[in-house]
């Protein structure tokens, strides 16, 4: 029987942060309150799928993964997220500036 490797068994403190300090990142999805976010109700929505925000610091959860303190423009809250849950603004590969074309310049605008 083979064994079965899960995204979730990686340990992501192997290798380097993949989001620096200040790096402007978008949430890859919808984030829940688990109940790790006081004053707001298990289940309640705190991050949007495209939600724009910054990395504000790097920790570390249960000596496997980084997890991100990412402050919300929009919201102003700050939430803990993992890599799998962040995409980048600022540091897009050349091929996908190049398919956002002039909606690129738009990513300023975020700033």
């Amino acid at each position: 029987m083979a064994d079965i490797v899960r995204d979730d068994d990686e340990v992501e403190l192997a290798g380097p942060p993949r989001f620096e300090i200040g790096e402007r990142v978008a949430a890859r999805v919808k984030v829940r309150n688990d109940g790790t976010y006081g004053g707001r109700d298990i289940g309640e929505v705190l991050v949007e799928r495209g939600d724009v925000g910054y990395v504000r610091s790097v920790g570390s959860f249960l000596q496997q993964y980084y997890i991100y303190a990412v402050e919300f423009v929009a919201s102003g809250q700050q939430v803990g997220m993992r890599a799998k849950e962040l995409c980048t603004l600022d540091r897009l590969p050349p091929e996908v500036l190049a398919r956002l074309g002039e909606r690129a310049g738009q990513l300023d605008d975020l700033r």
